[in-house]
């Protein structure tokens, strides 16, 4: 057996994206502004899921045993681009909160402490070892032109990311903690 890892991006963006992005842009829809952390100069990398997919098949046809892969498109975005280009989008004007604004304005601490945090990747490795090169749309790029402003798109944030009826975030409607 041959084993290794590939460490995914925080933020795996394309069509019907779960993750944290579309959380920014509900949290948006409901306060009427887009906001950030702080200056918002805290970087996430991110990477879109055809070529993270991608990778993982290069990974399981030829990456060495024991490798440690970086599926990383982008190994720096801001946290404010990203909520200027939604701030954009819906036609809002962006906004700096402290931690403790920011877990009210998302509607869940925990992603507030997430979109607090500084971390940059560099994916140089697992390019030159395997030839990896992204090819498909950026994480600003996909704001612009993704799924991530339709109703769905809403539906699936505060379903994934809001508390319900004073359950767990992700539980299903009823759910008590």
């Amino acid at each position: 057996m041959r084993a290794g890892v590939v460490r995914l991006a925080p933020t795996v963006h394309g069509p019907a994206d779960h993750g944290f992005v579309p959380a920014l842009v509900a949290a948006a829809r409901r306060a009427g502004v887009s906001a950030y952390i702080g200056d918002g100069t805290n970087r996430w990398p991110a990477v879109h899921r055809c070529d993270a997919a991608a990778l993982f098949r290069m990974a399981l046809e030829r990456a060495p045993a024991g490798s440690a892969l970086h599926a990383a498109g982008e190994g720096a975005v801001t946290i404010r681009s990203v909520a200027e280009q939604i701030a954009a989008i819906l036609g809002l004007s962006t906004v700096s909160l402290t931690l403790e604004q920011a877990a009210e304005h998302l509607g869940n601490p925990f992603l507030a402490r997430f979109f607090s945090l500084d971390v940059t990747v560099s994916s140089e490795y697992t390019r030159t070892l395997l030839g990896w090169a992204p090819r498909h749309a950026t994480l600003l790029e996909d704001l612009r032109t993704g799924d991530y402003f339709t109703p769905e798109a809403g539906v699936r944030a505060e379903e994934t990311w809001r508390p319900r009826r004073g359950g767990p975030v992700g539980a299903p409607p009823g759910t008590v903690a």
